[in-house]
Order: structure tokens, then C-alpha cells, then sequence
């Protein structure tokens, strides 16, 4: 089996962390408040570049996917957390609650539902369509769920300055990308490999600095490995709740099997890659950090395991299906 470089990586950062918090800390001598930043901002010009307008305008035209998935990220989801923030809350501590609830509060991920899609022989133009939308969308309707749900506990929350901050750090820079495009969009895509090394690499770093801030602050001495269990619990019915509910959906809806391919991988994931960076923006400070950025990771582990799974079932029911079809043909 082979093993998972990206997930090996996060581990041995987590451990880094445990072992020497004070290194990776915002001020620490690493200065890993400004890193991040710096990678942050670099990571998503690089996302802009890569980002092909061709591309959208072809995944453009089907309205019903578009609505399915985009309903099912900022909708759906968010009021799945609003009920665990609220309704675990004798159960759940505040931050784990609020770590579940920003990991349904975040937009899809582009690279892995395109790729998942490909895979099982889905609507790939609409998969590029609905993924970059929902990641753009993010950028302005996570800060303003977060801010909601403090608002509701009796917690103030700046969302102004939180959204112009996300605008400043993640959105121009994403436009600066869109505007280099014509200029480097050949050079980006000779090196995608290294492109895409960079950008886990980038969020390595931030899961490294928060988890040492929470180390450093004690955070985490507070909880037992029961809390761990229980946010990898809710994450796993999490996914299968909202895969059960985009798959019921399409087949409602009537969508054909490759649309209800790109409607379940689409609407089902959450993005670690966007939710990083946003988490700095948004938590910044916080020592509690590390452990609101739980969910999301095991989330994260847990969507590509599972959609692997599933994508594989999916191409061999449209092989199936294509089969059927020629001999029908044939013997008509």
C-alpha cells in the first residue's frame, strides 16, 4: 500500500509541534506568522494563474448541478453546524464545537472533486465550474457564517475587518494570478508538480504553526484522546450524511449519472487548502487554533479515502452502462 507523502508530512508536523512548540509559534525564531502569510498570498496568485476562464465557460451552462452544489456547501452544511454548535454544547467544548462548525462553513475543494470526477467519469466541466466558484465564494461567505454563529453564542466577531483581510491576503492575489495568467499560465503548467508540492507545503506550515500555538498556550493537556474519537466520529457521519443527501438529490432531480457524479463529489467536499489560510485570517491569535482546525483535517483524510472508494464503484457502473449501451446498439 502505498503510503501518503502529504499525510506523513502533516504528521510529522503535528509531532514537531508537540516536541518543540516555541519554534513554530507567529513570533517564534522561525517567524512563521509571516511565512504563512507570505506562502498564503504566493500559493493563491499561483491558484489565479492556474485558473483557466475557458475552462469555467465550458462547465458554465448546467443551472441545476450548480445549484445542488453550491446550495449543499453554504446551505446545507452550515445548518448541519449551526445544529452540532448549538445542539452539542453541553456535550462539546466551545472550541471543538466551533472547529466542526468552520468545517461546514467552508467551500469545496477544486483539485481532488476534478479529480474524483475524472475518475468516476462524471461532468468534468462542471466540476471545474462548481469547485472554483464555490472556492471564490468562500472567501466571502465563510467569514460571514463565522461571524453569524458568534453573533448567536453572544460573541462579538470584527467581520468587516475579517472579510478585508481574507480580500487583502487570499482574493487579490487570487486576481493578481488571474491577470498574470496569459503571461505565465504555459510556464505554471510545465511544472505542476512542484506547483502542487508547494501548496500542500504551504498548508503543512500553517497546521504546524497552529498546532504549536495551542501547544505553547497548553491547549490541548486540557483534552483527552475521547475528544479526538468524538470529532472523528462526527466528521465520518458528516460525510456520510451529506453523501447520502447529494445522492438522493441528484436522482431527484432526475440528473443523469455523470451529473450525479460531480453533484456528490462536488457538494460532499470540504477544502483543507482553502480552509488553512482562512482559519489564519479569521483565528488569528487564537491559541485555540490547532484545535478548530481538527475537523477540517480528518475531514480532509477521511473525503479522499472514501471517495476513492466511491469513484471507483462509480466508473464501473458507467463501464456498465456504456457496455449496455453499444450492445444495444448493435443488435438493433
Amino acid at each position: 500500500m502505498k503510503i501518503d507523502g502529504f499525510l506523513l508530512a502533516m504528521l510529522c508536523a503535528v509531532v514537531l509541534a508537540f516536541v518543540a512548540p516555541h519554534l513554530g509559534t507567529p513570533d517564534g525564531p522561525l517567524h512563521m506568522g509571516l511565512v504563512t502569510t507570505l506562502g498564503i498570498a504566493f500559493v493563491f496568485f499561483l491558484h489565479g494563474a492556474n485558473l483557466s476562464p475557458e475552462a469555467l465557460k465550458a462547465g458554465a451552462t448546467n443551472w441545476r448541478i450548480h445549484v445542488a452544489v453550491q446550495a449543499t456547501t453554504f446551505i446545507v452544511f452550515p445548518l448541519i453546524g449551526f445544529t452540532i454548535f448549538f445542539g452539542l454544547r453541553p456535550v462539546l467544548s466551545e472550541e471543538v464545537r466551533l472547529g466542526v462548525f468552520f468545517l461546514c462553513a467552508l467551500s469545496s475543494t477544486i483539485s481532488s472533486s476534478v479529480a474524483m470526477t475524472s475518475l468516476a467519469r462524471g461532468n468534468v466541466p462542471a466540476a471545474v465550474f462548481d469547485a472554483s466558484l464555490s472556492g471564490i465564494m468562500g472567501m466571502v461567505i465563510t467569514p460571514m457564517l463565522i461571524a453569524m454563529v458568534r453573533a448567536v453564542s453572544g460573541q462579538s466577531f470584527p467581520i468587516l475587518p475579517a472579510i478585508a483581510d481574507v480580500a487583502m491576503t487570499l482574493l487579490l492575489p487570487f486576481a493578481a494570478g488571474q491577470i498574470a495568467r496569459p503571461l505565465i499560465a504555459r510556464w505554471l503548467a510545465a511544472r505542476k508538480p512542484i506547483i502542487n508540492r508547494l501548496d500542500r507545503g504551504v498548508i503543512i506550515l500553517i497546521v504546524y504553526s497552529a498546532f504549536c500555538e495551542s501547544t505553547a498556550s497548553g491547549l490541548w493537556w486540557s483534552y483527552s484522546p475521547w475528544v479526538i474519537a468524538q470529532i472523528a466520529v462526527i466528521a465520518g457521519a458528516l460525510l456520510a450524511l451529506i453523501l447520502w443527501l447529494t445522492t438522493r438529490l441528484s436522482r431527484a432531480w432526475g440528473f443523469s449519472l455523470a451529473d450525479e457524479v460531480t453533484t456528490v463529489f462536488c457538494g460532499s467536499k470540504k477544502s483543507l487548502a482553502n480552509g488553512a489560510p482562512i482559519a489564519k485570517i479569521l483565528f488569528a491569535g487564537d491559541p485555540a487554533m490547532g484545535m478548530i482546525m481538527l475537523p477540517i483535517i480528518l475531514y480532509h483524510q477521511l473525503q479522499l479515502i472514501v471517495c476513492s472508494m466511491l469513484a471507483r464503484r462509480y466508473a464501473a457502473r458507467a463501464e456498465v452502462a456504456a457496455t449496455d449501451a453499444k450492445e444495444t446498439v448493435a443488435v438493433s
